[in-house]
């Protein structure tokens, strides 16, 4: 086996945990919400975005699913509700859920005070830790604030990325760009010693060709809520208490039955170990 496919499984491995740690939070969360003599749904309308692969996208064919999506209709075979999921744009999708054009929001929307201030959120489904990347064989920094001093970051402007290093890292220089590929390609280019970025989105780009096998990720991951939300759910309405028990309790069921570990594997199949 290669350097280069060790490193890769390495950084599925990292993905994975992430992502499985919903089932933990999930669990606890769960026991406090419990399934509950709740009124039974005949549908649940979702939301979701149409642009963001593996999590929702359109396929080859022009049929829309993802990790999102599958979730979503897992969520509804468990219910044996009938599933209506449609796709919405972003800045629309909360507005839209308190107009009560839908049920629900499932687009990898992260748990954070602005977002709370506009819906509910049924109990987590994954988390979106950030994470640092340098060069594949480089030097190997300690992903503290006292190694990176002088060290020189790059980051999307604007971002959660980019206030969270300003608020601890106030001694590296940090480069921000307009868009997470233009602060990567800073990265790729040597201009940048690390970008700072959400964890899941690197992983797709150190695996995919777009990086050119240049970088691999820095130190561990990232988890500070007030930052990066605490974890990845559905929004609902904050007067549906209802469907906010019914969609835990599936996803409770979802993550028992081992329907959880299979979507993973179908969308993050690099997990070779």
């Amino acid at each position: 086996m290669t350097k280069l496919s060790i490193s890769r499984i390495a950084i599925c491995a990292s993905l994975l945990a992430a992502l499985l740690d919903f089932g933990v939070a999930t669990a606890q969360d769960g026991a406090q919400t419990g399934g509950g003599d709740v009124q039974r749904r005949a549908a649940i309308r979702f939301l979701t975005g149409g642009d963001f692969p593996p999590f929702h996208y359109y396929d080859e064919e022009g049929v829309l699913t993802g990790f999102d999506v599958d979730i979503a209709r897992a969520i509804c075979l468990e219910l044996s509700a009938a599933c209506d999921i449609r796709v919405r744009a972003w800045d629309d999708m909360l507005p839209a859920l308190r107009r009560r054009e839908a049920d629900a929001v499932i687009a990898s929307q992260a748990i954070t005070p602005q977002a709370l201030a506009q819906a509910d959120f049924t109990d987590r489904y994954y988390y979106t830790p950030a994470w640092f990347a340098g060069q594949r064989g480089g030097t190997k920094l300690e992903t503290t604030p006292e190694k990176l001093e002088g060290r020189k970051i790059s980051v999307a402007k604007g971002t959660a990325h980019e206030a969270y290093l300003r608020a601890f890292f106030p001694g590296s220089s940090i480069l921000t760009f307009e868009t997470p590929a233009q602060a990567r390609e800073a990265l790729m280019m040597r201009a940048a010693d690390l970008v700072f970025d959400d964890g899941i989105s690197l992983v797709f780009w150190l695996n995919g060709t777009l990086s050119k096998e240049c970088c691999e990720l820095v130190g561990g991951p990232f988890y500070e809520p007030k930052y990066f939300g605490d974890g990845v759910g559905i929004a609902v309405a904050k007067s549906d208490s209802s469907l906010k028990s019914l969609i835990n309790h599936a996803l409770r069921r979802v993550r028992e039955t081992g329907r959880y570990e299979e979507l993973l594997l179908r969308y993050f199949p690099n997990r070779l170990y």
